[in-house]
């Protein structure tokens, strides 16, 4: 049994809708007759509806210029007013991003409804979404619905989804005006700052390869890097060292850290904590390079090498190295 209508939160960077609302937008089609997106930004809503339509929403909620303001207070003031104005979904979703967690505890707040957070999975039994969360490092799989009134909240882990075109026209636009928000819509963005990286991102490359604790030092962080340039790919990090200093958090793959879901994980010096695997373990094909053999992360590696990575790092890059 299908839901009626399902909102989804589309959030972009850089005039591009971000990969983690596509993928909620290919769940939301296949769950509910009618899906509906919801934006605010700083990018142009009209050029992002054709790819919003693509993945399957039929209409875009858009609130317009913020003025610099922070995104949580303006959308949920809106969408508020607009459910509460006779337009309530069954459900709405929300990415586990800043902007998502801001947002949606806003949301929940003013229409004083229930969010289930930090989903790693989604299914209709009957007319109730059921959702999974992992708890106690990832080792274990509970599940949740709600019993309280529509519209349900929830906010989902990003990659618990793939996205796929479903081949829509463009959304129509619907401008939603602000209510007055007061001093909570006071805060403003005076300045941002990207960080400067080369190659694919973290969450988005098709190869990962992540050091840990093993490495014994932050320099020899670079041979994670040197073989993640080889082989196109990204470069993580176990929370141990980012915890150390040793590589910025940005670089994390964990429970804590980001998702990711590439072609290829390689984890070197990482032992495989449950907080570690729970941000790779859904990898298609994934190498563990450990000079313990009773490394957790054997448990679940597809090629596992025994060996030190001081040694078998330089050998590796070198061989790809005479092949290039």
């Amino acid at each position: 049994m299908a839901l009626n209508s399902v909102w989804v939160h589309a959030e972009s960077l850089n005039g591009e809708v971000r990969p983690s609302s596509l993928e909620l937008l290919t769940k939301a089609r296949e769950i509910a007759g009618e899906v509906v997106a919801f934006y605010a930004g700083d990018d142009d809503v009209n050029a992002l509806a054709p790819k919003l339509g693509s993945y399957g929403a039929t209409k875009v909620l858009a609130v317009g210029d913020l003025g610099g303001a922070l995104v949580g207070v303006p959308l949920a003031a809106a969408l508020a007013a607009h459910i509460q104005g006779g337009n309530a979904p069954d459900l709405i979703l929300f990415p586990s991003t800043y902007d998502g967690r801001d947002t949606a505890g806003r949301l929940s707040t003013r229409l004083d409804r229930t969010v289930l957070t930090n989903v790693s999975g989604m299914e209709l039994e009957g007319d109730k979404p059921v959702v999974s969360h992992q708890v106690f490092g990832g080792s274990t799989i509970v599940k949740a619905t709600f019993t309280g009134e529509k519209p349900w909240i929830v906010l989902i882990r990003p990659k618990t989804f793939a996205a796929e075109d479903g081949g829509g026209g463009a959304a129509e636009v619907v401008n939603l005006d602000v209510p007055d928000t007061g001093a909570t819509n006071a805060a403003k963005v005076l300045q941002r700052h990207v960080e400067e990286t080369t190659g694919p991102k973290l969450d988005e490359a098709a190869v990962v390869v992540s050091g840990g604790r093993g490495l014994g030092e932050a320099d020899k962080y670079s041979m994670i890097e040197d073989l993640a340039k080889l082989l196109k790919g990204a470069a993580g990090a176990s929370r141990a060292i980012v915890d150390a200093g040793w590589v910025p958090y940005s670089h994390q793959v964990g429970q804590t850290g980001k998702t990711v879901k590439p072609d290829l994980y390689i984890a070197c010096g990482i032992s495989g904590a449950t907080q570690h695997l729970v941000g790779m373990k859904g990898s298609k094909n994934i190498v563990a390079i450990n000079k313990d053999q009773e490394a957790p992360i054997f448990a679940i590696a597809d090629l596992g090498i025994v060996g030190d990575v001081h040694k078998v790092l330089p050998k590796l890059i070198e061989a790809l190295k005479a092949k290039a």
